[in-house]
């Protein structure tokens, strides 16, 4: 037997969480436990950064948020819980909150409508945040019905992957509420899973959550008046723990192993994904990036008038070197985006800077007009700014007028 926890915010959560993902990842492998789930506060900001420190120390990562959910038909905000079983639900998770942020902020804090979810919970698993969520608040007050038509309603937008929740952390009513919820999860034949909601990692680290959660609030910590809304209990409990805490509903631990198995989420690193430069159906970015280089050094050449023929092959050299190096390693997208909003701001009387940087030493950066500082002229090289020897992104280093 063993215990996997599956709802935790982290540092990255800025509102409640005080979890290092690297302390995380190194107390979880001392704890021998075989997966992880991190679940931060409405963002997946942390998500490779825990991805890559737990298969490092040979933990499964499993990558989720706890989203803020606005039911227009209740009148009400709770919380849920995601998990992501695969890429396509990790890509779900990432559309719901940009949504959210970019639709849904509320008092500066981005929820997400329930609507929203009717067609993006393909390879999501949903767990009912216990008493934060709208099934835990309806239990709490006693209305069961409506506990019952909340259960069929996530039922239905998560089939198979719903799971009630509880919790055992000192909260009060706690204990009504998982009475409640184990009846009606019997009634339905839905599984309840535990959780620890953890905040921070160790127990002595509550006095130092409290101290950040303040500074969030505007509270101090003497305050008679500020809301306590955590316990000393949320910290990162063993396997041993939770299965003693919750002895007597020994299925809520086995089924967080069960979610884990369920959650197989591989990210692809290690390899750059750039926007696509739109170009014309017969054309590709390359052929797309000579013809404006080309164009951009005529024009160059035309304002040398005294330059001869020797010193004009050398520019076309370079230009042609430099294009060969940034198509062969697939960067010509990327310098048609920067020349393109670069072109914008001059246009519509943005003040640029000439170019600044290892990025100066690009003959075709000068031509695109990113640049206005000739390289040959001043000497400059291309292979400080881009060199296949040494396979890394290219950075323009760009100055705009912040008015």
């Amino acid at each position: 037997m063993s215990f996997i926890h599956l709802h935790l915010h982290s540092e990255y959560s800025l509102l409640d969480g005080l979890v290092s993902v690297d302390r995380l990842a190194e107390k979880a492998a001392a704890l021998h436990m075989p997966a992880v789930a991190i679940t931060e506060q409405g963002n997946t900001f942390s998500a490779v950064k825990f991805y890559r420190a737990m298969l490092k120390c040979g933990i499964k990562p499993i990558v989720g948020a706890e989203l803020q959910v606005i039911d227009a038909e209740q009148n009400d905000t709770h919380s849920l819980v995601i998990l992501c079983q695969h890429i396509e639900g990790f890509k779900n998770l990432s559309r719901l909150i940009s949504k959210s942020y970019l639709e849904g902020q509320h008092r500066g804090l981005p929820f997400i409508n329930k609507e929203w979810l009717a067609s993006n919970t393909d390879g999501l698993i949903a767990l009912s945040s216990a008493e934060q969520g709208d099934v835990g608040k309806a239990l709490i007050n006693n209305d069961i019905e409506l506990a019952e038509n909340l259960l069929q309603d996530w039922c239905s937008l998560f089939p198979d992957s719903f799971y009630i929740e509880l919790q055992r952390t000192g909260q009060p009513r706690q204990q009504v509420y998982i009475e409640q919820a184990i009846g009606l999860a019997s009634r339905n034949a839905i599984p309840v899973v535990a959780s620890n909601n953890v905040r921070f990692l160790e127990k002595d680290d509550f006095e130092a959550h409290e101290a950040r959660v303040c500074i969030y609030q505007g509270y101090t910590l003497n305050d008679s008046r500020r809301p306590k809304q955590y316990t000393e209990q949320q910290y990162f409990r063993s396997a041993e723990e939770m299965q003693e805490l919750f002895s007597d509903i020994p299925e809520a631990i086995t089924n967080s192993l069960r979610i884990a198995q369920r959650c197989n989420l591989e990210f692809t690193l290690g390899q750059h994904f750039l926007p696509h430069f739109p170009v014309k159906e017969d054309e590709t970015q390359d052929q797309r990036l000579v013809f404006d280089a080309e164009q951009g050094l005529d024009r160059i050449l035309d304002g040398l008038h005294m330059a001869g023929e020797e010193l004009k092959d050398t520019y076309r050299l370079r230009l042609q070197r430099e294009i060969d190096v940034i198509t062969s390693m697939g960067f010509a997208g990327y310098f048609l985006i920067v020349a393109d909003f670069i072109r914008w701001a001059k246009n519509n009387g943005i003040p640029v800077g000439p170019g600044r940087g290892s990025g100066a030493g690009s003959l075709v950066a000068y031509a695109l007009d990113i640049t206005e500082l000739d390289p040959i002229k001043y000497d400059l090289l291309f292979e400080r700014f881009l060199n296949p020897e040494r396979v890394s992104l290219p950075d323009f280093d760009v100055d705009f007028c912040m008015d």
